[in-house]
């Protein structure tokens, strides 16, 4: 196996095991609440990644076509496959070289997506949320991260 690719794989591990276990390299102490008012409390962080949003809200009017678009270079995809398949099956041998342009068209598809992706919904996508009285871009937080406020929940709407 490639170096790049283990490297990938490795850090996509880490990545997952950090997240599920909710760790932080340098964890902050979390906001004090009162026992009675930690039930109805939330906590929000000013947005911090305005050109990612802003770059997502931009591609916002574009998501139709591009699912389009991509639906319609999925199913090239399928009738390359096919093809080379058909080919194979055919001529009654294995040729691997009538799978290279569809296993090349399918890992530029794969990637092609995966960054659409990123770039169509950033992680503030989620968490963003308006909250009454408050005027700015907040989105959900944990209570111990740099800058959280706490608010009612009831104030808090998506």
């Amino acid at each position: 196996m490639k170096p790049l690719m283990m490297f990938a794989i490795v850090a996509l591990v880490a990545i997952i095991v950090v997240v599920s276990f909710g760790l932080q390299l340098a964890p902050n102490a979390p906001i004090a609440l009162s026992d009675g008012a930690g039930a109805n409390a939330l906590y929000i962080c000013p947005t911090t990644s305005l050109f990612w949003d802003s770059f997502a809200q931009a591609l916002a009017p574009f998501q139709h076509v591009l699912i389009i678009a991509l639906f319609a270079v999925i199913m090239l995809l399928m009738f390359s496959w096919g093809w080379a398949l058909y080919q194979n099956l055919l001529s009654d041998s294995f040729k691997r070289d009538t799978f290279k342009k569809p296993w090349q068209l399918t890992k530029w598809v794969f990637w092609c997506a995966v960054i659409v992706l990123l770039f169509a919904v950033t992680p503030n996508y989620f968490r963003t949320v308006t909250v009454d009285g408050l005027d700015g871009v907040y989105v959900l937080c944990e209570s111990d991260t740099p800058g959280a406020q706490a608010v009612r929940a009831e104030t808090v709407h998506n």
